[in-house]
């Protein structure tokens, strides 16, 4: 698999400053925001929903599961491979994120959220009044719910963007398919 949308190497100073924000919270640059760097305002646009879905009252740690589940769904190795090491990060057993990637869980409400996250990219958003209420039934409020399906559409975005650019993977490598 070759990469088709390369980092940029002299990314203009919007980008600059934008991408010296990551690296200092995170003492590195991953390949995504390199490449995102390309366009500073789809950097900026992935950013600011990054920064809005931190102060969710979904936990850090079912956001990174959910994550692993669209990822799976949309075959992106790239995602997988970050979520994977960001949930490992979030003392989410390896067990679990190993599940969490085929959207499952050994915990009953994670895995309610992680069947409705799956369900709204299975069905482009055209879930049924059942699955919404199973979802609600598992303890989900409404504003969780939407910050599921807030969630679902940011990493959406990052797994459409990585499977088109074919980003380099730059975590321990996490495949999709078997």
């Amino acid at each position: 698999m070759t990469v088709r949308i390369k980092p940029k190497e002299q990314p203009d100073s919007k980008a600059i400053e934008q991408l010296a924000t990551i690296k200092a919270s995170l003492g590195r640059t991953p390949n995504i925001f390199t490449t995102l760097a390309h366009s500073p305002a789809a950097l900026k646009y992935y950013l600011a929903g990054a920064d809005a879905l931190n102060q969710t009252k979904v936990s850090a740690a079912l956001r990174e599961q959910i994550a692993l589940a669209i990822a799976g769904t949309h075959q992106c190795d790239y995602c997988a491979s970050a979520h994977t090491a960001i949930g490992t990060m979030a003392k989410i057993s390896t067990q679990e994120l190993s599940c969490n990637l085929a959207s499952k869980s050994n915990d009953a409400k994670t895995q309610a959220a992680l069947t409705f996250a799956t369900q709204i990219v299975q069905k482009r958003g055209h879930v049924s009044d059942q699955e919404l209420k199973a979802v609600r039934a598992a303890g989900f409020s409404e504003e969780e719910i939407i910050e599921i399906i807030a969630i679902v559409c940011l990493n959406t975005f990052t797994n459409y963007f990585n499977s088109v650019a074919q980003t380099e993977v730059d975590f321990p490598k996490v495949s999709t398919t078997n």
